[in-house]
């Protein structure tokens, strides 16, 4: 948010992590996050990295302190939830914890992502279908199985 017009992270930069997460997508993200050449000025995010599983974690860190000590430049951030701090990941990693709260209100925060998730040329597209012809929204409802 520093960086208003700075586009935010793509598709290569984050990896949201489920207990489904293979091996392999962990490998090809942080060889792309960690290969001097290819990871410029991104910062590269692993998301609820805590869900992955044992062995992938396990393989995850192993690659991890092999590749970092070839590039002592690269940006790479790991989201756990503070619930399962516990698990492989924020353990193995706990040395290089930081723990955040939001720096803006809440507000603020809305109004940078409206900025950058706002379709400039309204169309026929399905952005019409979200308030201010945003390109995402939130579904929500207090009962389940409503056909969300």
């Amino acid at each position: 948010m520093n960086s208003p017009n700075q586009p935010l992270p793509t598709f290569d930069e984050v990896l949201l992590c489920t207990p489904q997460t293979t091996a392999e997508q962990v490998e090809l993200f942080l060889r792309r996050c960690l290969t001097p050449c290819s990871g410029g000025e991104k910062i590269y995010t692993m998301l609820y990295a805590d869900e992955l599983s044992y062995d992938v974690s396990c393989r995850a860190e192993m690659l991890f302190q092999h590749l970092q000590c070839c590039n002592s430049t690269y940006r790479l951030v790991i989201l756990c939830n503070c619930e399962r701090e516990h698990s492989y990941i924020p353990s193995a990693f706990s040395q290089y914890k930081v723990h955040m709260i939001p720096q803006r209100p809440l507000p603020e925060i809305q109004q940078y992502l409206q900025h950058h998730y706002r379709v400039s040329q309204p169309s026929s597209s399905a952005a019409s279908v979200f308030k201010d012809n945003m390109c995402v929204g939130i579904v929500s409802s207090k009962r389940a199985g409503v056909g969300k």
